[in-house]
């Protein structure tokens, strides 16, 4: 059912966590795929990594809270793909500290990633595919922090949170052009992000307890919702979040 054959996707931050483990999961429903990271050597394995599954996909080096790094990385991927059909904003940083320890600076680096880049980069796309004329998906990586207390990185949640909202704006005003847009609410997963808190044995303990399924997450567990949120006969379906947590936000 979900064929995504001669689709192109692109996944900002899609050389690793989360972001990799949609790009898989769209790489092997067919997609061709393009990787906007930071780190040259990390998107060249992950481009390496679904060149195996058969994809074709390529790489993009691109800072996505750049503004004119974002205008570059969407005109290389139309050059060498001739179309993006869905965007993923994945790409984010955390940057905890204790609140009273926060600096604006820190702050605005925060924002600049997660919320700033998101939205340069659903920009780039929606022009495109407004141009295009025949739709698309775009999706945003939220968090359950956006939800919940996150104490000592409330610049985390608070661009998490802004992420939902813009997704539901986008949802409304580009619904006439056929660009459905949505989010992905992720909770305790794997990642190199997540990797300081998964070597202190109390937090796994309480978080693991609280999840119902009894574990955290690995990135290919989000592989099934990306690929149905880029499946074009999905025409229907927007302006949603989908929760793929364990259970964890209503336990």
């Amino acid at each position: 059912m979900f064929d995504l054959t001669g689709r192109v996707v692109v996944v900002t931050g899609g050389n690793g966590g989360i972001g990799l483990g949609m790009a898989r999961a769209v790489a092997g429903a067919g997609a061709a795929v393009s990787v906007w990271g930071r780190n040259e050597d990390k998107n060249a394995d992950a481009v390496a990594q679904l060149r195996d599954l058969g994809a074709d996909a390529d790489a993009v080096t691109v800072d996505v809270s750049d503004e004119d790094a974002v205008g570059a990385a969407m005109a290389a991927t139309l050059d060498r793909f001739g179309a993006v059909d869905s965007l993923f904003a994945n790409a984010g940083i955390g940057g905890g500290a204790p609140f009273v320890d926060q600096t604006l600076e820190g702050w605005h680096r925060v924002m600049s990633v997660n919320l700033d880049g998101a939205f340069l980069c659903f920009r780039a796309a929606a022009r495109h595919m407004v141009e295009r004329g025949v739709g698309g998906s775009l999706v945003g990586v939220s968090s359950t922090s956006a939800i919940h207390g996150a104490p000592a990185n409330q610049a985390y949640s608070c661009s998490k949170t802004a992420l939902l909202a813009l997704v539901r704006g986008l949802a409304v005003e580009l619904a006439r052009h056929r660009i459905r847009c949505n989010s992905i609410m992720p909770g305790w997963t794997e990642t190199d992000m997540t990797a300081p808190l998964q070597g202190w044995e109390k937090f796994m303990r309480s978080t693991t307890a609280r999840t119902p399924v009894r574990r955290w997450g690995v990135p290919d567990d989000f592989g099934a919702a990306a690929v149905f949120l880029a499946d074009p006969t999905q025409a229907f379906h927007t302006g949603d979040c989908l929760v793929v947590d364990g259970g964890y936000t209503i336990f």
